[in-house]
């Protein structure tokens, strides 16, 4: 079946929906919960993640009976992650907290005469994945939108299920959207909050003040210019080749650079050949950034758990103004200088001042919208391992929104071997981008 056609017609059937509240009540002393000054310099947006679970022959549960246990063990797991199941105030603004009053999350179930594998092979920016998302919530919040969390359930033609999750960005990142699942998916699997098990996984909230007052945002980065087309295509690196990735750069570093991480090489292995492909389009090599956001629980002089809910992230700039920086092993070792820059973070406070304090510097002004690249990594995130009691999921998909930016998404492979990239650039940097010998040497080929 094609694509084309499928986006054409109806997919999938409702067959019910409800509200799963908290199996307890919020104490009414944790009604209000107040976003951080780190919480209110994010979009209003939404993370929006699909599981793609096969039909496992060794699982005795019915298609009804794991929607029952997804059900119940949500409504345990609201029970901690109690804000989840609140509601943002209705204001024109962005909303300073969130009024914990224990409406529940929106639980949508539907059918679909799709199989899962045609979901599970997009690259991600495919409109049709909306469909999987209760009342298509997937990106940007509307000025209407109260849900912090929304939850489909999709019965695939197959027998496999997808399930998609939305998580407002206000009340969380990544990591936050990560910890979630792994307690709802150990509830799910020991029927407990109280379990020993699960006791591990409790989230932990660091309560702030309300905050009145509009903290400068990040400077807003332009987008490339809206007559360009941009494409997606997916690359996998398996692990074995991302280390001789990172023997490459050890070797031409001669012993400056130690032990850089997948991530790090990866990633410079990506906006190094993108930069390149851009300038062989354009005839001349122009200034470029890297944006790239650093978890940065473990930088506080007081780690911080990575159970800890909220936003606390840094976006950090490595700047290529020079033809001659746009090497490899250059770009590994400016990531690793500026991430040194994040050590020694006192307060929540202080990482907010920070992240709220201009990174562009006027030199780069001219240059940083037309030739900047975003970088979001998923690894190291326990997306892949989210056994609700059936397996793991064969596949996980982010929902990503063509926006007209250049872009790489880095998600861990189901099996954690590699790496499945997800690369956005204009249709002619693409051309050049995938055909490029370097790159290629160090993906998966079929």
């Amino acid at each position: 079946m094609m694509i084309g056609n499928l986006v054409r017609r109806q997919l999938h059937t409702i067959i019910s929906r409800q509200t799963i509240k908290p199996s307890s009540p919020t104490p009414p002393h944790l009604h209000t919960y107040n976003l951080s000054d780190l919480d209110l310099l994010n979009p209003k947006a939404y993370i929006p993640l699909i599981l793609f679970y096969p039909n496992n022959a060794n699982c005795r549960l019915t298609a009804d009976q794991k929607v029952t246990v997804l059900k119940s063990s949500l409504s345990l797991t609201l029970t901690r992650h109690y804000p989840f199941a609140g509601r943002f105030p209705v204001t024109p603004t962005t909303p300073s907290y969130v009024d914990c009053n224990d409406e529940g999350v929106v639980f949508v179930e539907s059918r679909n005469d799709t199989q899962l594998e045609t979901f599970r092979l997009m690259t991600g920016q495919d409109e049709i994945l909306g469909q999987l998302f209760a009342d298509g919530v997937v990106h940007q919040m509307s000025a209407s939108c109260k849900n912090l969390v929304t939850v489909q359930v999709n019965h695939f033609a197959c027998g496999g299920v997808g399930l998609a999750i939305s998580m407002s960005h206000l009340i969380g990142d990544a990591c936050s959207l990560g910890s979630f699942l792994s307690h709802w998916a150990y509830v799910a699997r020991y029927g407990s909050v109280d379990h020993q098990q699960v006791l591990p996984l409790n989230p932990h909230f660091i309560q702030s003040k309300r905050t009145d007052y509009s903290i400068r945002p990040e400077p807003a980065v332009a987008a490339a210019d809206t007559t360009d087309v941009f494409v997606a295509r997916r690359f996998v690196f398996p692990n074995s080749k991302l280390s001789e990735v990172k023997n490459k750069v050890v070797s031409e570093a001669g012993g400056s650079i130690n032990n850089p991480t997948r991530v790090e090489v990866l990633t410079s292995l990506l906006f190094k050949t993108a930069v390149a492909a851009a300038s062989v389009k354009c005839g001349s090599f122009k200034p470029s950034y890297l944006f790239f956001m650093v978890n940065m629980r473990d930088r506080f002089v007081e780690k911080l758990p990575q159970t800890t809910i909220g936003n606390f992230v840094s976006l950090m700039m490595v700047p290529v103004r020079h033809t001659n920086e746009n090497s490899l092993t250059m770009v590994v070792a400016e990531i690793k200088k500026h991430k040194l820059r994040f050590a020694g973070i006192k307060s929540v406070e202080q990482l907010a001042l920070n992240n709220s304090k201009s990174k562009v510097g006027n030199q780069d002004l001219d240059n940083v919208g037309k030739g900047s690249y975003f970088c979001s990594s998923f690894c190291g995130f326990p997306f892949n391992k989210l056994d609700f009691g059936w397996g793991k999921p064969m596949g996980t998909t982010l929902a990503t929104k063509s926006t007209g930016k250049n872009g790489f998404v880095l998600m861990d492979t189901p099996d954690g071997d590699g790496v499945d990239v997800l690369v956005m650039l204009e249709q002619q940097h693409m051309k050049i981008f995938e055909n490029d010998k370097e790159m290629l040497s160090f993906c998966q080929t079929n």
